[in-house]
């Protein structure tokens, strides 16, 4: 039975990076282009503030700074490193440096959790390296050093808020849209100064612009990030990190449909290598278990 459960909770988790896999075509055919800031504050701000809206209760005490850091960690950084990889990089090149991330998700976790790296994971992570290569990187690529450094300060980010926040864990009383509330809105707020100070608002935003931001808020941030943070108290810190490789099978998939773009018998090959990889990972058991909510904040919840 609490295997059963494991399964369908990393099964519904899995939705998220399967949303976000489509962030670099939304990026790159329908948003403003070069407004990384612009991009990060609007798919991070407004969602947060319509969760806040709801829940009406803000972090107390220990978890004002928490909040400040995690969504910093979890999303104005890796939101702002995203996008800027997004603009300098071939999705695929992104999606390749992207891939230290359960790299550091296996060393935090190990240091920061207790859990246990296991050789199926070490294995695993070669192999996903391996699989992400074959089904993104072409040999027409063009690697961008601006944004080889986003994508991997954009893993390294991630990787850091995930292990974090089941580190501190949510508190009991404090449910899951009003954490993700939280998280979205401080990483808003963090970006937001930036925002005026180095790109400016845009002259005009299209329609098509409109559509782009509102695909992000509404699937990007408020269900994927709902998800998301729903399964960092149910999944493994190891096993949420190999999830994010199904962003790369779905960004090629709709670059293929979408795009025009050709899918050769290596890139099968690597999408089966991802695809073995992540579930190699889901089904190897670490020493910690997912952890349960802390019991702080209780009878703020109730007010």
């Amino acid at each position: 039975m609490k295997d059963n459960r494991l399964l369908a909770d990393t099964a519904v988790t899995a939705l998220a990076p399967v949303v976000w896999g489509s962030t670099y075509i939304v990026t790159t055919q329908l948003l403003p282009p070069d407004r990384p800031l612009l991009a990060a504050v609007v798919r991070a701000l407004p969602a947060g503030l319509v969760l806040l809206l709801f829940g009406r209760i803000l972090p107390r005490g220990l978890w004002w700074w928490r909040a400040l850091v995690l969504g910093t960690l979890n999303i104005g950084a890796f939101f702002f490193l995203l996008f800027v990889s997004a603009y300098h990089l071939p999705g695929g090149v992104a999606a390749l440096v992207g891939s230290v991330q359960p790299v550091v998700m296996l060393v935090l976790a190990a240091l920061v959790l207790g859990d246990r790296v296991r050789l199926p994971h070490v294995l695993a992570c070669f192999a996903a390296t391996a699989g992400v290569a074959l089904l993104v990187l072409k040999a027409t690529a063009q690697l961008d050093l601006v944004g080889v450094l986003a994508a991997i300060g954009g893993a390294v980010s991630m990787a850091s808020g995930v292990v974090l926040t089941k580190r501190w864990r949510r508190p009991e009383g404090v449910n899951v849209l009003l954490f993700t509330g939280w998280q979205l809105t401080a990483g808003g707020l963090v970006l937001l100064p930036a925002l005026f100070l180095v790109e400016g608002l845009p002259s005009t935003i299209t329609g098509t612009n409109a559509l782009g931001f509102g695909y992000l808020v509404v699937l990007g941030s408020l269900f994927g990030y709902t998800v998301w943070f729903r399964g960092t108290d149910r999944v493994p810190a190891i096993g949420l990190s190999f999830l994010g490789f199904c962003s790369p099978i779905i960004a090629t998939t709709l670059g293929f449909l979408f795009l025009g773009e050709t899918l050769s018998p290596l890139q099968l090959l690597g999408a089966a290598i991802l695809v073995g990889a992540i579930v190699l990972v889901q089904l190897t058991p670490t020493r910690t278990p997912p952890l349960t909510p802390q019991p702080e904040l209780r009878h703020a919840a109730a007010r």
